[in-house]
């Protein structure tokens, strides 16, 4: 859970500012997303396939040039 405590004199839109930044580094938002509907592990192992061979195609075009 990310908590962030005003300081003393702190404006609140700062603290808020703070807050944001926890809250995105912790990856919230993505984890709810993801977490949104099922997905079956067949069809996720096929993305994560899918993103490798991309990954490496672009790679394998760095390399030759």
């Amino acid at each position: 859970m990310v908590e962030v405590k005003v300081r003393d004199g702190e404006q609140l839109e700062r603290a808020l500012r703070r807050f944001k930044k926890k809250w995105e580094r912790a990856g919230i938002l993505r984890e709810v997303r993801r977490k949104a509907y099922y997905v079956k592990p067949s069809d996720e192992k096929r993305v994560e396939r899918k993103k490798t061979m991309r990954r490496l195609a672009r790679f394998a075009r760095y390399d030759s040039n």
